[in-house]
């Protein structure tokens, strides 16, 4: 069947190569725009070691890549900076191997701060004399938190890195990922459920909002205003860890503690499981040593309380062997009279026996019955005084005994259950149970009335 002679024949149809589409793409553009001013802000600025300047040119709507080499950006009066609104003189040119377009700039000068940059100051500003990053407002974190929340995107960088640096300080601490967007016009109102339903639930003790660096506007949505807010509203801690070191948002102003890294902020809200371990064996070790000479020094208190108290069985033992010395000493006392008044009897007997005058028999004998007498009465005298010393004793020896008065029909009352001695009745209640100790045995009653006055 016989074709019409379309165009779109192959065999007719001239195919470009990709290198040969590029060339006539990079003439047609170069040829186009040879050098034109162009405006615009500039974001995600980089200067590797190179000295070549690489960034963005963005507006509202649209985004272009722009380079300024080595020798112009050296000739630059101003730091170009992200954020920053500049003007300059540029031209197109393509990147054959990858078919990109880019604004080679010849010359850069200052138009003002970006319209982001403006906005973020601003609501900064406003927060900021609202008390939002007021130090007093600031939560503290927990010492060993029991879960950690993270509000991140699942598939970046800043969770891996924020998980490795977890599970290496505190292996087994339950940490649980929120999923959210972190960039785009959905990123603040993902942020801001995830932060209120984690407040809701009240199941985690730190809140970490995590995400990679990037220029102002890829960090835009922790920039926000109501995100701001919902994180200073959080009755749970929360640690910002957003971009690099150098980036700041609004969110690390209002958060309860900044990190410059996600890295970093696992490094402040895991404590180290290891270190902790050793704080408690050298808290273990000093509370032992304490303990240790705490008892030591109450048995040394013990030791010497028992040696200044004496067992009454003892101070009785101890009069048991006065009296005894006291008995001993008195019978000694007697022999020594009685031997002296047979040592005197003998003497004046030998002196009646060489004198022996027979008129003074009579007188003599009848002195010698009198001295008898008198010896015979001193010596019962001084029985009676030592029987009645003894029986002294004994009775100072039977009132110190305890047992004996209460033989006497005395009784020793003791509050229950402490056993405590009652002395007056003010100690006791109505109610309360007694324990009396009687001669005999004990009783147990319970106190019908008291009166505290002495009858």
């Amino acid at each position: 069947m016989a074709t019409n002679g379309s165009s779109t024949s192959p065999s007719r149809q001239h195919v470009y190569e990709v290198t040969e589409l590029n060339k006539n793409i990079k003439q047609l553009l170069e040829d186009k725009f040879p050098f034109f001013w162009i405006s615009g802000e500039i974001s995600n600025f980089k200067k590797p070691s190179s000295g070549h300047c690489y960034f963005t040119l963005k507006d509202f709507h649209s985004q272009i890549s722009a380079v300024i080499f080595r020798a112009q950006a050296s000739a630059l009066k101003f730091k170009p900076e992200d954020g920053m609104s500049v003007v300059g003189l540029g031209r197109i040119s393509v990147y054959e191997p990858r078919g990109a377009y880019q604004v080679i700039f010849e010359y850069l000068e200052p138009k003002g701060v970006g319209a982001l940059q403006i906005a973020f100051e601003k609501l900064k500003q406003q927060l900021f004399d609202q008390g939002l990053f007021d130090q007093r407002h600031k939560l503290p974190l927990p010492l060993i938190p029991k879960k950690i929340s993270i509000v991140t995107s699942p598939t970046g960088a800043a969770i891996r890195d924020f998980i490795k640096v977890a599970q290496r300080r505190f292996p087994n601490l339950p940490l649980e990922v929120v999923p959210v967007s972190v960039q785009g016009s959905r990123a603040p109102g993902e942020i801001i459920r995830a932060v209120r339903w984690l407040n809701e639930i009240g199941t985690t003790d730190v809140i970490v909002l995590a995400r990679g660096g990037g220029s102002i506007e890829d960090l835009c949505a922790f920039n926000d205003e109501m995100v701001a807010r919902t994180i200073f509203a959080s009755g749970i801690p929360i640690i910002s860890a957003i971009g690099h070191e150098t980036d700041f948002t609004i969110a690390d102003f209002v958060a309860d503690l900044r990190a410059p890294t996600p890295s970093a902020a696992a490094e402040i809200a895991v404590p180290s499981k290891n270190e902790l371990k050793n704080q408690l064996e050298n808290i273990n070790q000093k509370l032992y040593k304490t303990i240790i000479n705490i008892l030591k020094l109450l048995y040394n208190n013990i030791n010497g309380i028992n040696s200044r108290i004496v067992h009454p069985r003892q101070r009785l033992q101890d009069m048991r062997m006065r009296l005894d010395d006291y008995s001993i000493r008195l019978l000694s006392s007697i022999n020594n009279a009685l031997t002296r008044l047979n040592e005197r009897l003998a003497f004046q007997h030998n002196m009646l026996i060489r004198v022996s005058p027979a008129k003074t028999v009579a007188s003599m004998q009848e002195q010698v019955n009198t001295l008898q007498d008198a010896s015979i009465w001193q010596i019962s005298h001084l029985i009676r005084d030592g029987r009645t010393a003894i029986s002294k004793n004994l009775s100072m020896l039977d009132a110190l005994n305890p047992m004996a008065i209460l033989q006497r029909g005395y009784s020793i009352t003791r509050a229950l259950p402490d056993r405590s001695i009652v002395r007056r009745a003010s100690q006791v209640t109505i109610d309360q149970r007694l324990e009396i100790l009687l001669g005999k045995g004990r009783l147990t009653v319970t106190v019908n009335g008291k009166n505290n006055e002495v009858n």
